[in-house]
Order: structure tokens, then sequence, then C-alpha cells
């Protein structure tokens, strides 16, 4: 009997990348659900935390180290990861506002999104001042100030948090800055007494000001005015006044307190019972406890057994948090202060107890077990080991077929010669010819790379449209081929819902139609386009560079190396971030405006920036030299590169290249596979400075990386 994969038939969404989020991610990892597709929806890849903050501030840790990298969890448990915004939810139609894209359905959602210590309603605020939290946003503006030329800070809000940042920020800086802590009633009321006299001592030791029962009145771009008129200057000015809820949770009917999602013992909603809630933006109405992250970390795996259970027909379990809590207070320097029901220890053994503390949650977060693959069975056909290599493998250009095995078999083709199909094999795409006009053809599908089908679809169809913007003609029409993984009926509807929304917008935005298309099932998700588009001018082909023509690159390469370190857990968050957002913006108006100059135009795809500028060369009679200091890469690409990851389509590249490059990393990009890769341009060197500013202004990582020769016996050189 054949084996299948298990179908999906349930959603389980993750609103927000908090500590409950992150250790959900982690368990899910090791214990999954069959059947459940789980998403974690993030404005960043990485979310901070805060355990950490105070330490980050006062120099002790760099930004690394309080990131937790969702991009990696998300890989570790298999989920979903989308890096955008939830604006709303519609508890109706059980969907969720995405900004900037369209909305996701859910089954079972849950929000751990954190608080916020923004204060719009004082006027200046929003414009001049930066609020403690979120932290991602506070934490770039801390550190633009203190490595700029930092002045006077002030610190609005007394509280625990308020104090910590204020001494952090007394530590880190020099002496000429003062630092004042603004306070509206009285300073540490969350800390016993004892406590309480410690800090304060501390506070006036490291000469900062605590202002107490002082009201700020406005804020502006280098001060800060209180209710009673006096003015205190400011550099910087961080609000740290407390928790608030976002904004948007009013408008989703959930039961809220005091605008806090209330939720019952199973961390559930009240009034919905689809909608999970931890962390801090949550109400422990069973049993109300003040926000601090003990609690978030504690209901991690409660959460996780209730969503599961949600999905699956099981039994809630109660979250019991604890009444006492240890609080572990930072003084600026490596000292801390421990408070606990009335008592209070001061000295720096506390600072090393709570730094093993938080390096050890996030070493838990950070140091993934590897994940190991199944073995071959006992009795296998010879040859099986090769095949198989030693590495999963690669979605998108990563895992196409090698040039040398493609071109071989192209060549032994005979068919029938017609005079209006022209250029079939070995360009970017087929012209045939109707009378004056031109239609180009070309087809293009990737085997998904990225766990978002929406997105994974935009950058695809981007992908396919290379070749017709190559030619230089205007995209016409599209037909849809698309593989989907075993899914219950209802989760075809959405998973197809979202492909064809991302691809008709990127097509409708290019003037293209979407006119059809084919769909089936099959192991995994595969999405491919057929693309025509349409020409009153000859097209432009590899052949017609000439020599002295400049060489124009409109995007950074590395990105195979870059999606095959992901599915080995080894890219950084942020890096993959930067290249994804490269690969969904389209380069149709880099494209419109190079086709007016170029002598011959290409786009780099599966063979590498070498394989396609070798291309060109031999096409046009050429060789080309190649400045390879000059050829921007995607950030981290060259790190992992020099790490040894190649993407799997990377030694068939290296093997059908006759030109020996250097053994270097940066060297060895040349070689990776290009998702959506950038357009290779040959110009007349008198147009080419202009054609890279215009490009530039457009907002592509455009360079110009070589220059077109007489042919010579080595077809590419690099130096």
């Amino acid at each position: 009997m054949d084996r299948h994969p298990l179908p999906l038939t349930q959603d389980i969404v993750l609103v927000g990348g908090g500590h409950s989020h992150a250790l959900l991610l982690h368990r899910w990892g090791m214990n999954p659900l069959p059947g459940a597709r789980l998403t974690v929806i993030n404005p960043a890849p990485t979310a901070p935390y805060t355990g950490m903050l105070p330490g980050f501030v006062a120099g002790h840790y760099g930004r690394d180290d309080l990131e937790i990298d969702l991009v990696r969890l998300a890989r570790f448990a298999g989920a979903r990861i989308i890096l955008g915004m939830v604006t709303g939810i519609d508890r109706a139609a059980k969907t969720l506002s995405i900004e900037g894209r369209g909305s996701i359905a859910y089954d079972v959602a849950s929000i751990d999104i954190g608080i916020t210590s923004d204060m719009p309603e004082v006027p200046g605020f929003t414009d001049f001042a930066c609020a403690a939290k979120p932290l991602g946003p506070f934490a770039k503006r801390w550190q633009k100030h203190r490595d700029g030329t930092p002045g006077s800070v002030v610190v609005v809000g007394g509280g625990i948090a308020g104090t910590e940042l204020a001494m952090a920020m007394r530590h880190s800086l020099d002496a000429t800055s003062s630092v004042t802590v603004i306070e509206a009633e009285t300073a540490l009321r969350g800390v016993n007494a004892a406590s309480r006299e410690r800090l304060l001592d501390e506070i006036e030791r490291q000469d900062i000001t605590l202002m107490e029962n002082a009201r700020v009145a406005e804020v502006g771009p280098d001060f800060v005015t209180l209710e009673n008129g006096k003015t205190i200057s400011a550099s910087l000015t961080v609000g740290a006044a407390g928790a608030r809820p976002f904004a948007w949770l009013r408008d989703t009917g959930l039961d809220l307190t005091d605008g806090y999602i209330t939720v019952d013992a199973a961390l559930r909603s009240v009034n919905d019972p689809s909608i999970f809630a931890a962390g801090d933006c949550a109400h422990l109405s069973a049993s109300p406890r003040p926000k601090a992250g003990v609690f978030a970390v504690r209901a991690a795996p409660i959460l996780m057994d209730n969503l599961q259970a949600a999905v699956s027909g099981g039994g809630m379990r109660a979250f019991n948090p604890q009444a006492h809590y240890l609080k572990l207070v930072s003084l600026g320097r490596k000292s801390a202060l421990a408070d606990k029901w009335d008592r209070a220890i001061q000295g720096d053994w506390v600072w090393h107890w709570k730094d093993r503390i938080d390096r050890a949650f996030m070493n838990k977060l950070s140091n993934l077990p590897a994940m190991p693959r199944p073995a071959l069975p006992a009795d296998h056909a010879e040859g099986m080991e090769d095949a198989l290599g030693d590495k999963p493998l690669c979605g998108g250009c990563g895992s196409k077929v090698g040039a040398g095995v493609l071109d071989g078999v192209l060549r032994d083709l005979n068919g029938p010669v017609r005079h209006d199909v022209r250029l079939g094999i070995g360009d970017d795409a087929a012209v045939l010819k109707m009378g004056d006009l031109r239609q180009v053809i070309t087809t293009d599908h990737l085997r998904a790379f990225w766990s978002d089908p929406w997105l994974f679809a935009r950058i695809t169809a981007l992908h396919a449209l290379g070749d017709v913007w190559a030619m230089g003609a205007e995209p016409q029409a599209v037909l849809a081929q698309i593989t989907l993984p075993p899914l219950s009926d209802t989760l075809q509807h959405r998973w197809m819902a979202e492909i064809m929304q991302a691809a008709n917008a990127v097509f409708t935005a290019e003037g293209a139609v979407v006119a059809g298309g084919h769909s089936t099932i099959g192991a995994e998700l595969t999405v491919g386009f057929t693309v025509t588009g349409v020409s009153q001018d000859p097209p432009i082909t590899l052949v017609g560079a000439k020599s002295g023509d400049r060489l124009l690159m409109t995007r950074p390469i590395g990105s195979g190396v870059l999606l095959a370190g992901e599915m080995d857990s080894k890219t950084d968050g942020d890096d993959l971030a930067a290249l994804l957002t490269t690969l969904a913006t389209s380069q149709g108006d880099a494209a419109r405006t190079l086709a007016t100059r170029a002598t011959a135009l290409t786009d780099v795809t599966g063979f590498g920036l070498a394989g396609h500028l070798t291309r060109m060369a031999k096409a046009s009679g050429l060789s080309v030299h190649l400045a390879l200091d000059d050829v921007p890469l995607f950030a981290g690409a060259e790190d992992l590169a020099a790490q040894g990851l190649r993407s799997s389509i990377w030694a068939a590249n290296k093997a059908a290249l006759d030109t020996d490059l250097p053994d270097t990393p940066r060297a060895d990009l040349l070689l990776d596979p290009q998702t959506a890769g950038g357009l290779l341009a040959a110009l007349p060197a008198e147009h080419a400075e202009d054609m890279l500013r215009e490009v530039q202004a457009m907002g592509h990582q455009a360079a110009l990386i070589g220059v077109f020769e007489p042919k010579t016996t080595v077809t590419l050189s690099v130096s």
C-alpha cells in the first residue's frame, strides 16, 4: 500500500512572539500535533527577551544576546512564520487582518503581543520620545543615542522598569550626561519596603535625579516640560510609565479588563472559545497577577496543551500561577537586588545568579537540538547514499536540475523548424513572431523554500516574470500550475486563496492577466507560472553585448546559501527577513529602464551569477572580467559560505563552469543559485553610470560589477 503524507486539517495561529509563544514553539518542535499547521505572526524576525534589557542598556550584553530568533524557532517547530503586524480580528469569519497583506484564517488563535509603554496622550511624546516597550524600537533608539553624542536622558516612570533603565543608562553614559527619573506618584511601589529603601539609596548614590509626584506636560525635541512649568533638558526621553495594552484590541469584541484580554484558568478568552491569550496582554481572571515575565514563562506548557486540545477534542488544563515570585532588579553595574516577600538581598553574586538564569533561558531557545534525518533502510539499492546527499534538498532555484544535465539533454532534441518560433532553447524565453508583433513565452516552477504560501507565491510570481523582463517584453498573460500538499478541503481553499491572491497582485501590478491554470495534490507545495509577454521591438537576448560594455547587476547574490542555511537553522533571522523583502520586490521598473540601453540582458537564477554571465559572454562571442569585490552580497551570505554552507545545485554549477574561480567564500557565491535573482545587463560604457544611478534611485541594490572584453581563451576572469 502507498504511504502518503498525513494531511493538515486545522490552523493554529500564534499572534506575537512573546515569551509564552517562543517557548511554545520550542515545545512544539519536540512534540507536534499531527494534522495541525502552526503559524506565528510577528512584525520582526526576532523577539527581545526583556529580562536582559537592562544589561543591554548598561553594555553588558550585545543586541544579539537578547534577541530570540523566531525564524529559527519556527523552522524547528515546523511552523509557518509571517513577518507582519496583526491589526484586527474578524471573530465571526475567524480571520486575522495583517498590515500589508490579506487576512488569514484560523481555527484557534493565541495572542501574546506584550504591552506598550507608549504615551500618546502626552503632547510631543509620539514625535520626540521613545517607549521602552515594545523593546525592539527602543533598543535601536538607545544604541543610536549611546553610540552617537550622548546627552542628558529623562526616563518617564519610576517603577522597577524605569529605575532599572535609569541605573543601566547611568552606568553606560559618562558623567557629563545627566539621568532624571520622573514619576507621577510614589516611586518603586512594586517592591517591598526594604527593597525600596535600598533602591532609593542606589539612585542617590549613582547621582540619578528622582522627581516624584511630578507629571509630564509636554515632550520636545530636547526637553521635557512638567505640569508645574519646570523644563528639563533631554537629549533622549524614554517612556516607562507602566503597562498599557495595545489599542487595536479594543475593536476585537473580546472581553477586556482595563484593555487586557480577559482569560479563564485555561488561558481561553471568557467570551470566545477559539481565542487564547498569555503574557502581559492577558488578564488572568481566575487568579489576577501583576505584569511579569515569570507568568508568561510558566504559562507556556499549559497554553500549548490547551491549544492542541482545542483542535483535537481533548480536555483543558488550568494555569495556577504562584502567588509570590522573585524579582531580580539590576543596578546598572554587574550587581543586582533580589526582592521576595519582605526581604531584600543585594550583591554582585545576585547579578551573576540573574545572568545565569537569563542565559539559560536564551540558550534553551537558541541552541536547538538537531533533528536527525531518517536513516536509509537496511536493504536499499546501490547509489542511494550519493543521490540522497548529506543535507536536505533545497527549495527555490536551489532544487533545480544542474546545467550540465539540462544542456546535454536539450542538445539532443530534434523537432520541426518553424520560422515563427525563435530563440527557444538556451535563452530566457522563446519568441513567437506574429506579423510585426513578438510574443515571448516562458515557464518556471519552484519547490517551496518558505512556509508561508502567500509570500512564497509572490516571490515565485516575480521570479517567473524575470525571464519576460530579461527579453525586454511587457508581461501579458499567465497560467498558474499549483501542487498543494495533502490538506483538508477547508485548508485547500485557504492555501489556494492565499497563493492566487498574492500572485494576482503581482501580475496585475505588472499589467498581466491570470488566464487560468492547473492544480493538483502532491507530496509538497510547488508553485509555477507560465508567462507570456509582448514587444513591438526585437527581443533583448544573451547575444549582443559589445566589447567595452559595462555589466550592471540589479540586486545582491547569496539567496541560495541563505535559504540553505535557514533549512539548517543557521541563517540569522534579520538577514533572512531582509532577503525575503528584496525577493518580494518587483524589478519591473528596473527592467523597463535597462531595456532602453541594454545590448544584452538576462536574469540570474539557478545557474548562479558565474553560470549566467558565462552564457551571456559565450553567446556574444566575448570574454568578461568580473570585479569580485564590486559584486553586492546579501547580508550574512559570505559568513555562511565561509562555514561551508552550499545550496543543493552548487556542485553541479561548479562542474558546469569551464573557468577556475578563486578559492574564497565570496567567489563561491558566484555559483550560488538565485531565486528571483537580479537582472544582469550589458550596457554601453557611456550610459552605464547613468543607468546605475537611475536603478539605484528606484530602491534597488544595484552595482556595476565588470566589463566585457574581446574573446580570449578564458571566458570569465575574476579579480
